[in-house]
């Protein structure tokens, strides 16, 4: 079980399954939403439960963003699938769960470098995005 939630606590959220590994998604909209590339992990919707009002962002025909109306801290990425992403520094305490890779690189901001040996897809990868691992 994983415990995380905003910076004021208004809104909480426990997860009873597994997390995915950690992906770095370098899109224009996750750098324009996060102030820097997003580093999410996700789970099954059925394992997790939200506690708390988040203010959702359609930011295109096929995903939405979740948020804390409070604080503005970003939390969720909803597509299309059976998983919600989770923005991983929401997490809270150790995590045990580690980084897999970089999606939309072609679109990353050109004030940084991707300098590990992680895979890197210059658009979407659904071989590093829909994978749920079990513990």
């Amino acid at each position: 079980m994983k415990t995380g939630g905003c910076l004021c606590g208004a809104v909480t959220y426990v997860v009873c399954g597994p997390l995915r590994p950690v992906v770095a998604c370098h899109c224009t909209q996750c750098r324009k939403s996060s102030g820097h590339h997003v580093a999410a992990t996700s789970c099954h919707r059925d394992d997790i439960e939200i506690t708390g009002k988040v203010t959702w962002y359609q930011s295109s025909d096929t995903a939405r963003r979740g948020f804390c109306g409070t604080c503005g801290s970003n939390l969720f990425w909803d597509g299309p699938g059976v998983n919600l992403s989770i923005f991983a520094g929401t997490l809270d305490g150790p995590t045990g769960i580690k980084m897999a890779g970089h999606i939309f690189c072609a679109d990353k901001g050109d004030y940084y470098e991707l300098g590990d040996d992680l895979p890197k897809a210059d658009a979407g990868d659904p071989a590093l995005t829909t994978m749920v691992h079990k513990e």
